[in-house]
């Protein structure tokens, strides 16, 4: 059977119990108290919950999923009533030979099995103790398989971004070292400090952002100037500028976020460019939004109607998943500087 056609009995046991032993309860007592006869509320109560048990139960467990879940609703229907004839026939006989011989006391007059007023009266009854039971399991299972659908929207949340993450990384880790192949086959002095940034690049991404869903935008900003200076080393006429807000520094920020970006202002402003400028603006704009803005002058024969690589789509992507629509990410072209500018929600560490 098809898990979606399953009803499963995931309710703690002790539950059904409270739930029985409750109403049970509440009907002796009630009862009990109209008819000024507690033994016979108890008696009665005995017999007819010994039946409704088993038929919610039933109904839960067998006929829903057997009829109902596969939408055959006539075979439900027409089950359900030969159940409701099945219990009619075992309270009548219950009633009459361990309670009295009369059996519906509660109506005005003497009754006999099978009028038609008794019948309905039972089924009457039946029908509306199995439709709170039911009524009051299937909420219960809605609950519990909403929590479970959460859950598992969050997981595969939390993978997909890991995924992301995982491709951003090694993205960024094998442009690294074409650089380094590079300068070492013109046998470069720089290789030995490229190895050096690298590992401390390394160390950051293997051990400071791992598992962490956000980090201090300080430590970005760090891993971004190192990532500078290993490029700085590739370029030889490559001029930097960073400028950053005094109040950034209690502000989290997605791990690697930013990288990309900045991977893309040296890739497409590097190609035939002599003298690369790079600039790079932070803020915080009304205490709501970071800004991070980068800008990079490119040779006006360049074509940048292409498509960025993985690590920009990544990152795209990445933001959606975090931020869904509460995100900005605009690149425009002003004379011979390609802009890329970010606005992502503020939050602190706190």
């Amino acid at each position: 059977m098809n898990e979606i056609q399953k009803l499963n009995f995931d309710i703690k046991l002790q539950n059904h119990f409270w739930f029985w032993g409750s109403y049970f309860t509440l009907n002796f007592l009630r009862w009990g108290a109209y008819f000024n006869d507690y033994p016979y509320s108890f008696k009665s109560n005995l017999v007819e919950f010994s039946l409704h048990i088993p038929l919610v139960y039933f109904n839960l467990f067998v006929l829903v999923p057997r009829y109902v879940l596969k939408q055959k609703y006539i075979t439900y229907t027409f089950s359900l009533l030969l159940s409701l004839f099945g219990i009619y026939l075992l309270k009548t006989a219950l009633t009459y030979y361990i309670i009295s011989e009369n059996i519906w006391p509660e109506a005005n007059r003497e009754y006999h099995p099978f009028e038609i007023n008794h019948i309905v009266a039972v089924c009457i009854g039946e029908l509306y103790v199995l439709a709170m039971a039911s009524s009051v399991y299937l909420t219960l299972t809605w609950l519990r398989e909403r929590e479970r659908n959460r859950s598992l929207r969050e997981n595969q949340f939390k993978i997909k971004l890991k995924y992301l993450e995982n491709q951003i990384q090694p993205h960024f880790f094998f442009n690294t070292l074409n650089n380094l192949y590079a300068l070492s086959l013109e046998s470069s002095d720089k290789v030995p400090d490229v190895i050096i940034k690298l590992s401390n690049l390394m160390e950051y991404v293997l051990y400071d952002v791992k598992g962490t869903k956000f980090v201090p935008l300080i430590k970005e900003i760090d891993y971004i100037q190192n990532y500078v200076e290993i490029e700085k080393l590739r370029f030889e006429n490559v001029e930097v500028t960073i400028n950053l807000e005094s109040n950034i520094e209690d502000i989290v920020v997605p791990p690697l976020i930013f990288i990309s970006l900045v991977e893309n202002a040296f890739k497409h402003g590097g190609l035939n460019n002599r003298n690369l400028k790079i600039k790079i603006n932070c803020k915080v704009i009304d205490n709501k939004m970071l800004d991070f803005e980068i800008l990079n002058n490119f040779v006006i024969s360049q074509n940048l109607n292409s498509k960025g690589g993985i690590g920009l789509t990544n990152t795209k992507k990445r933001l959606k998943l975090i931020y869904k629509n509460n995100f900005s990410l605009k690149q425009v072209t002003k004379l011979n500087y390609y802009i890329i500018r970010l606005q992502i929600p503020i939050q602190n560490e706190d």
